[in-house]
């Protein structure tokens, strides 16, 4: 799991790595109101697609529907040559390929495990933060069949996949591109309520000076919920969290590490 540092820079846009989180909205005052207070987001307004920033750089996007949660998009050369072979894996195509008036192409897939995620083509120019209070962090395919999921995935997306658990008691598997690791996947354990389907968890950064404590008291006081409080692992102090309308996401403060083995990065934060 590599976090990026606290210092301006740009997500690689290696094929099949992160390149856009967005939550699709139907209160954007509200969304703005919330997230402003929580990251100091500020915005702009592309053909009725609302862009959040941070010192400039593109984080996030809200589209205006249904609301929906945090929903992680991938990079593809192909956006229909994605969905087709989603199709061929035993995956669902959840949207067909569209063009956006961003000059990118996306579609929504569904694994075989029930997990929804993006996948688009962006042009060469194409920004997305990750570094900066309220920047993009880390992401995670939260999942019951983590086997299934390595299968799809590494077929899909072409990633070299590590095991950092034990494989048993804690199954957590690394997903790499060309040396980089860019993605993790988690196989959901006790810690998550019964019935709690596959997932994307999306991590957002909270700044060293402003910390991970500081944000969970904050979520409150805008009328969100922690669900997991925060905890301590080697790659920085995190927790969980809802929004104002209910939509989880996490938060991680890179720069608090604890020594220990890798275990204890994504063991479970409630076992006595």
């Amino acid at each position: 799991m590599s976090i990026a540092p606290n210092t301006p820079q740009l997500a690689p846009l290696l094929s099949g790595s992160p390149c856009w989180a967005e939550r699709t909205v139907d209160d954007l005052k509200g969304a703005i109101e919330f997230y402003t207070g929580l990251f100091g987001w500020h915005y702009a307004d592309d053909e009725g697609y609302t862009v959040a920033m941070v010192d400039g750089v593109p984080v996030a996007g809200f589209p205006r529907g249904e609301p929906e949660p945090w929903r992680l998009y991938l990079v593809t050369p192909h956006a229909r040559a994605t969905a087709e072979k989603v199709f061929h894996l035993g995956g669902t195509v959840l949207r067909n390929p569209e063009d956006g008036p961003d000059h990118t192409q996306s579609t929504v897939i569904v694994d075989p495990t029930g997990a929804v995620v993006g996948f688009r083509h962006v042009p060469p120019d194409w920004r997305f933060g990750v570094a900066g209070h309220g920047a993009y962090a880390w992401a995670e395919l939260n999942t019951r069949d983590g086997a299934v999921a390595d299968e799809f995935f590494g077929e899909l997306c072409g990633y070299d996949i590590t095991q950092i658990g034990d494989g048993n008691r804690l199954d957590y598997a690394s997903y790499s591109i060309e040396g980089t690791e860019v993605l993790g996947r988690q196989k959901m354990g006790r810690e998550f309520p019964y019935g709690e389907r596959s997932h994307w968890m999306v991590y957002f950064n909270a700044a060293p000076e402003i910390g991970i404590d500081s944000v969970v008291y904050r979520v409150l006081e805008l009328g969100g919920r922690v669900t997991v409080e925060p905890y301590d692992t080697p790659f920085g102090r995190i927790t969980v969290v809802e929004d104002h309308a209910g939509m989880a996401f996490s938060v991680i403060d890179p720069s608090r590490v604890i020594e220990a083995e890798p275990l204890a990065a994504v063991d479970d934060p409630f076992d006595d």
